[in-house]
This record gives C-alpha cells, structure tokens and sequence, in this order.
C-alpha cells in the first residue's frame, strides 16, 4: 500500500493527485520538502499570500463578533482595504442581491468536518457555514482570485465536490442530528475582487451519489497504485508554478506570477495551473 495507515484526504491532496499523480507522490507519501519558488517575481507572489491569509484571518474575526470598527483600524494596505470593505458591504447588505443572508442565519466560521472514506478519513476547513431559520445550509468559501473563474472551471475543482458531499456525511450536528439532505446544500464562492459575482452551485442527490462515486472511486485508484507508478502529468502547464518542477526535470525558473491570471482566465480546467488553495485555505 503506497498510502500511509491513518491517511487524511482533503480536496488540496485530492486536486493534487488529480493534476499530477507524481506531486500527490511528492507531497503526501514521501512528504519531500522541495525548495523552489513557485513563480516570479517573488515578493509580488509572497504579497499577494499574505494579503490572502489576512482577509481571511478578518473575516472570520467579524464573523466571531469582533466589531468592524476595530479591525479596520488594523488595515494598513490599500487592497487589503479595498477587499475588506467589499465583505462587510457583502455580510451586511447581502439581502438586496440573493438568498444568502450572513446577519440573520446561525453561523459556523471556520469549522472542520470529517467522515470515514474506504479505509481513510476525508475532510475540508469551512470558511463560513450558515443554517437558515428553513434549515437550508450555505457553504461559503472566500476567493481572493484577481480572475473570475469560470463556473465551469470551478464545477470540476475537488472543493465543489468535496464541500457539499462531506456535510452530507458529517454535518448532522448542524441538523438536530440528522443527515442534511444533499436538495438544502448550496455552495457560494465569494470573490474579493468582483464581490457582486458570487459562483452558487445548488446541490442534490444526483449530484451527491455522482461525487461520491467519484470520489471512492479516485480514493481506490490511489491506494492501488506502486510506488513506482505515480506518473507526472502530461500537461506541461501545470509544471509552471508547481515547486517539483526542477526535480521532474521540467524546467528549473518558476512561472511568471502575472501570467496566472491569464492561464485562469482562457484555460479550461485541464490548462488550470493556479492552485485555488493555496489563496483559500488559511490555517491559523
């Protein structure tokens, strides 16, 4: 068995495995450490990091009732601002555009769930989960993305599939200790940077079956696979911002972080290079 006993999936292994076989090799069995840049220039794509992880760590202070008077006053940077403004007029005014309203549901920020899959555990960090008073539930993840993904590139990502499955398998505590149906799930990406754009996919039991198959049948796969059978992808593309490059002999200077906006942007989910991750999953 190439997968170490206890293994835990989320859907930054599984997108990994998913785009190249190899990295999910790398970074989940053999835990390599690999020292390289993941684009160019670097300061920009360290900025850009942390202006990430600092939104997140504010809006989950506001939703934890930290009065918005007192964390504005901890913003020093422009976009940051600009970004922060943007949410609370989002938490706050959210009525007048949709059916998401953040002020009056019960809300969960910043919780894990977990669920027994084949032998392993799956699980996934919520940015915000909220019960309406219809006991609908809403899954809501903060995007930092200067691209509008298409919502076709955002169907075929592993957070889609694996958000709204998982609080099917784990999110009874939320429900008086019922299973959720698959029909009360609605999933939002909320992006920073086009605030009145947010991507909602409604989900439903065909949809739930379909991931489920789907993903014991990857979760499988993985297991039976040697150690000497995780293949680099065949999509160059995705070698550009990935820090393995040099150790697969796919080329040694790291992307250009200005070009992957432009990949995000005219590529479909096959030619998708930036790792949504990496500016939505915040551990702090």
């Amino acid at each position: 068995m190439s997968l170490p006993s206890g293994f835990r999936f989320s859907q930054s292994s599984l997108q990994d495995y998913v785009d190249c076989k190899r990295r999910f090799q790398l970074r989940y069995i053999e835990k390599l450490a690999w020292p390289a840049i993941e684009s160019e220039p670097v300061l920009q794509h360290e900025l850009f990091m942390q202006h990430g992880r600092l939104f997140h760590q504010l809006a989950h202070q506001y939703l934890i009732g930290i009065p918005a008077e007192r964390l504005v006053e901890t913003i020093a940077d422009d976009q940051l601002m600009t970004w922060w403004e943007r949410f609370v007029e989002f938490a706050t005014h959210i009525d007048d555009q949709s059916d998401i309203h953040i002020q009056n549901t019960q809300r969960f920020p910043e919780i894990t769930l977990i669920a027994p899959l084949l032998e392993y555990q799956l699980q996934a960090k919520y940015d915000l989960l909220l019960k309406t008073e219809q006991d609908t539930f809403i899954i809501l993840d903060w995007k930092t993305n200067r691209v509008h993904p298409k919502q076709t590139q955002l169907a075929k990502r592993l957070q889609t599939r694996v958000y709204p499955f998982l609080l099917v398998k784990a999110g009874e505590h939320f429900n008086q200790g019922k299973e959720i149906a698959p029909e009360a799930i609605t999933m939002v990406y909320w992006f920073t940077e086009y605030p009145d754009r947010p991507t909602i996919f409604k989900y439903n039991q065909s949809t739930f079956e379909a991931d489920q198959h789907y993903l014991q049948s990857t979760i499988a796969a993985i297991q039976a696979v040697s150690a000497d059978v995780f293949t680099k992808t065949e999509e160059e593309r995705h070698c550009r911002f990935c820090n393995y490059r040099s150790l697969c002999d796919r080329g040694s200077e790291a992307g250009d972080f200005f070009e992957q906006d432009l990949e995000l942007s005219t590529a479909g989910e096959q030619d998708l290079v930036i790792d949504f991750e990496q500016v939505a999953e915040i551990e702090f």
